[in-house]
C-alpha cells in the first residue's frame, strides 16, 4: 500500500489536502483533511444573541447570506415568531440571488475549467471546451463574470450590499424595498434570464426544468441550440469521460428544505435514504457530531445543541478540524442534488436511482436548480404587496433555538443556546461539514472519502473532478 497526499486544490474556497491510499492501484481509502481552523464558535460565546448577525457573515465571503439567513431563522425560533408574506419573500430573493450565483460560478470558474487543461488534448470536444473554458483567457470568463456582475445588483438593491448584509433579520427583513429597487431586481432578473436562455442552455428555462427524464434530457440535447449550449457542452463531456460512473457516494440525500412559501417550501425537507427505499421527513433531534478523528477534545457523539468545540491540536489518531456529523448515524449527502432528489425532480429521482449521487449528477443538478429558481424569484418579486415585512421580535433571556437553511451547498444548520441574554453555546453545521466529514467513531468514511474509493493511480484529474462535485466551502466547513 502507498500513500498520495493530494491539495492544496486550486479554485477551492479554502483550504483542502485528501490523503489516498492505494492497494493495487486504486484508491482503497481516502482521508479528508480541513486544515484551517477559525473559532467563530468560540467568537459568538458570551454575546448578545443579535450579535450573531453581525458576526456570522464574516465566516465566508461567497456564501455569507446563507450564513446571515441560518442566524436569522435561529433567532426566529427563539423568539417564537415568523416572516410576513412580504418578509419571506425578499428574503426568498435574497438568499437565492446568492445561491444561483454560487452555481453559476461553480460552473463556468471552477468546474469547467478542469477540461480544457492539456491532459485532454486529443478528445473530440477538448479544442471547443478550451476556446470557451480554459482559465483566464476562455471567451466564458469573459461573458459570464459581467453576467454574474449584473445579476448580483440585485444584492444592492434588496440587501444593501453583498457580502455581509444585515438586512436578513429574525421575523423578516430590516427594509422595505422601494419601486424604484424593485425595477432595478426586475430589470437584473430578466437580463440574466436572457444570458442563460442565450449561453448556459439554448433554452428557455421553463423547458430546462420540466426535463423529466434521462429520455427527455438525450432529445433535449439533440437539439441545435440546446447542443450548441455550455450545458450541451458539458453533457458531452460528461459522456465521453462518463462521469456518471465516477464518484459515488452515499446515496442519502438530506434537504433541510429551501424557500418557504405560504404553505410548504418549494423544495421540501426530508432525506432519501436510497438504500432503504424510503423518502422521511428531517428532525433536527436526529443529528449528532462525532469528534473521534477532528483535533478537538474527545467526547460522545452530541447532538449539536449540546456540542463544543475545544481545540486539541495534538490528539492521537485525529487527521482534519471537521466534525463528523451524521443523520440517525448514517451518513448523508447534501447539495442541489439532494435538494432535488428528496423534491423529487423526474430526472434527478431517475439519475439518482440508475447510479446515485456522482460528478454528472451533481453537476446537472445545479444546473437544474437554476433553471427552476430564476422563475420562482420572478414570481416572488411579483407576489410583494403593500404589507409588512417585518414581525415585531422580542428574544427571551433564555433558551434554545435553532436556524435551518439551504445553502447553495446544502444542508445548514445554526444551533443557539441563551442564557441570561448573552449567548452560551453556538454551533454550526455547515454543507461542507456534512459532505467533508472524517470518519466517525465507528470507521464510517464521509460523503466525499467514499467517493473518492476505487479511482486509480495517475488520476488526479478525476479526483479533482469528484472534489470539485461537491463544491466545497472549505472555510464555512469548520468555521
Amino acid at each position: 500500500m502507498s500513500r498520495v497526499v493530494v491539495g492544496p486544490f486550486n479554485r477551492v474556497e479554502g483550504d483542502l489536502e485528501v490523503s489516498l491510499d492505494f492497494t493495487d492501484g486504486r484508491v482503497s481509502a481516502a482521508y479528508v483533511n480541513s486544515p484551517l481552523f477559525r473559532g467563530f464558535e468560540q467568537i459568538l460565546v458570551g454575546r448578545d444573541p443579535t450579535d450573531a448577525l453581525a458576526i456570522v457573515p464574516r465566516i465566508c465571503g461567497i456564501c455569507s447570506v446563507s450564513q446571515s439567513a441560518a442566524a436569522a431563522a435561529a433567532l426566529a425560533d427563539l423568539a417564537g415568531v415568523q416572516a410576513p408574506p412580504n418578509g419571506r419573500r425578499v428574503a426568498n430573493l435574497i438568499l437565492a440571488a446568492e445561491n444561483i450565483a454560487d452555481h453559476f460560478t461553480h460552473f463556468y470558474l471552477f468546474f469547467m475549467p478542469d477540461f480544457a487543461r492539456d491532459d485532454y488534448r486529443g478528445r473530440p470536444w477538448f479544442d471547443a471546451t478550451a476556446a470557451r473554458f480554459k482559465a483566464v483567457t476562455g471567451s466564458a470568463a469573459a461573458d459570464a463574470l459581467p453576467a454574474r456582475a449584473a445579476f448580483l445588483q440585485i444584492m444592492g438593491c434588496l440587501a444593501g450590499k453583498w457580502p455581509h448584509s444585515m438586512t436578513l433579520q429574525a421575523g423578516g427583513v430590516a427594509r422595505a424595498p422601494q419601486t424604484a429597487d424593485l425595477l432595478r431586481v426586475f430589470a437584473a432578473l430578466r437580463e440574466f434570464r436572457t444570458w442563460l436562455e442565450r449561453h448556459l442552455f439554448g433554452d428557455r428555462l421553463e423547458h430546462v426544468a420540466a426535463l423529466d427524464s434521462v429520455a427527455a434530457l438525450r432529445r433535449w440535447q439533440a437539439t441545435g441550440p440546446a447542443a450548441a449550449s455550455d450545458f450541451g457542452q458539458f453533457l458531452r463531456i460528461a459522456d465521453d469521460l462518463d462521469l456518471a460512473a465516477l464518484g459515488r457516494a452515499t446515496d442519502r440525500f438530506l434537504s433541510h428544505g429551501a424557500y418557504p412559501r405560504d404553505a410548504g417550501w418549494l423544495f421540501p425537507r426530508g432525506v432519501l435514504d436510497l438504500p432503504a427505499g424510503v423518502l422521511q421527513g428531517f428532525d433536527p433531534a436526529d443529528v449528532r457530531e462525532d469528534v473521534t478523528h477532528a483535533w478537538l477534545e474527545p467526547d460522545a457523539p452530541r447532538h449539536p445543541s449540546e456540542g463544543d468545540t475545544q481545540p486539541v491540536a495534538d490528539k492521537p489518531g485525529a487527521y482534519t478540524w471537521c466534525k463528523a456529523p451524521r443523520w440517525q448515524g448514517q451518513v448523508v449527502e447534501c447539495g442541489a442534488l439532494a435538494r432535488q432528489a428528496v423534491a423529487g425532480h423526474p430526472l434527478i429521482r431517475e439519475l439518482v436511482a440508475e447510479a446515485g449521487g456522482n460528478v454528472l449528477s451533481r453537476v446537472l443538478a445545479r444546473l437544474l436548480e437554476i433553471a427552476l429558481v430564476v422563475p420562482a424569484m420572478e414570481a416572488w418579486l411579483r407576489e410583494l404587496d403593500t404589507g409588512p415585512f417585518r414581525s415585531p421580535v422580542t428574544l427571551p433571556t433564555d433558551g434554545k433555538a435553532c436556524g435551518l437553511v439551504e445553502a447553495a451547498r446544502g444542508a445548514l444548520g445554526h444551533w443557539l443556546t441563551v442564557r441570561n441574554g448573552h449567548i452560551v453555546r453556538y454551533q454550526i453545521v455547515a454543507p461542507t461539514t456534512w459532505n467533508f466529514s472524517p470518519r466517525d467513531a465507528a470507521g464510517t468514511p464521509g460523503a466525499l472519502e467514499q467517493a473518492l474509493v476505487g479511482l486509480g493511480e495517475g488520476e488526479g484529474l478525476r479526483v479533482q473532478h469528484v472534489v470539485r462535485s461537491f463544491d466545497p466551502c472549505m472555510v464555512c466547513t469548520v468555521h
